[in-house]
């Protein structure tokens, strides 16, 4: 049995704790965040919360595995950072794949959070550090690349490239062939029929590239 520490005291930990719960092959013992985000009860969902910046002298890196399932904020940065962090500190990273999930044999990276109802057809390849939310359906010869963040029911076709710190908003459709810039922004319900540019913001459909996604705040 993998004995794991979650990062995060906030919804997204609480469901992958949740999830993990119910996952015979791993034990959560704690979770971790940076010290000055640590509850004054020093506790979450009845497990201790320790000081990431000190995590090796609690659970060590030997013996402990870590996940951090953290939303796309700030262009999937702040999940990067954590996970690079972590890395750093000699730590490996669990996936989870729901087992509600469509799977075929693909490659899956680290840090990977993929829910269920969620479709990976066969010859997907999935990097490290993505999560891929609920309903979402990559095609056969898809990748996606590190830090990426697909919201629920996102459809991408078959031989679909997604860039690092792409974050492609809920219901959105790319059609076959496309190349999704590194930090595209997809905004929800958008219809990409074409390569995009790097670090914009694209809505519509079909979509438009209408402002830089490094303005973003979220």
């Amino acid at each position: 049995m993998q004995k794991i520490v979650i990062f995060g005291v906030l919804d997204t930990a609480q469901l992958a704790h949740y999830y993990l719960k119910k996952d015979p092959t791993v034990e959560v013992v704690a979770f971790t965040v940076h010290g000055r985000y640590i509850p004054e009860s020093k506790q979450f969902e009845g497990l201790p919360v320790v000081p990431f910046e000190t995590l090796d002298d609690w659970f060590p890196s030997s013996d402990y595995k870590l996940f951090a399932p953290m939303t796309g904020r700030k262009m999937n940065r702040l999940r990067e950072s954590v996970y690079l962090q972590g890395k750093d500190q000699g730590y490996d990273f669990i996936s989870y794949v729901s087992p509600k999930a469509t799977v075929n044999d693909n490659v899956i990276g680290e840090n990977c959070f993929i829910l269920e109802n969620s479709v990976l057809e066969p010859f997907a390849v999935i990097g490290n550090n993505v999560v891929i939310w609920s309903g979402s359906h990559v095609s056969h010869h898809g990748e996606i690349k590190d830090h990426v963040f697909l919201a629920p029911r996102v459809v991408l076709a078959g031989h679909c490239l997604v860039n690092a710190y792409a974050w492609l908003g809920a219901n959105s459709t790319v059609i076959n062939h496309c190349t999704i810039g590194e930090g595209t922004c997809v905004g929800m319900g958008a219809l990409i029929t074409q390569d995009t540019q790097p670090w914009q913001l694209y809505i519509g459909a079909p979509a438009r590239a209408v402002k830089s996604s490094q303005e973003l705040d979220f």
